[in-house]
């Protein structure tokens, strides 16, 4: 049974700094491994940063250069830190695992397990 727990959301002034973690139990990391997704009411869930167990890590052009994603094995948990933050990064953040699904085009990696979610506001 994987859980996933997040931590670490809040409110920051623009330009500002937050770490989010997100506890994982019950889970061995994988191929596609994790990554970190966020929405605003109204919009799609979106792809912010992706980390497979290769140790590739892939990110949003929104949040590139500003975010980095990253896995602490001994803890088992996974990070985000965000830097130089915007208004429009102002959003629910979720962790979430990731497994390789077929697609049209061929397998590609999709969420499977979600976190509940930890607030992101920046002003």
């Amino acid at each position: 049974h994987v859980q996933l727990v997040e931590s670490g959301g809040g409110s920051v002034q623009a330009e500002g700094s937050l770490t989010l973690s997100c506890a994982a139990s019950g889970y061995i990391f994988t191929d596609c491994g994790m990554g970190w997704y966020r929405q605003v009411a109204g919009k799609e869930r979106e792809l912010v940063a992706s980390l497979r167990y290769d140790g590739s890590a892939g990110y949003a052009d929104s949040v590139k250069g500003r975010f980095t994603i990253s896995y602490d094995n001994a803890k088992n948990t996974l990070y985000l830190q965000m830097n130089n933050l915007k208004p429009e990064d102002t959003a629910m953040y979720y962790c979430a695992t990731r497994e390789a699904r077929p697609t049209t085009l061929g397998q590609a990696c999709r969420p499977n397990y979600w976190g509940q979610g930890t607030q992101v506001t920046v002003s």
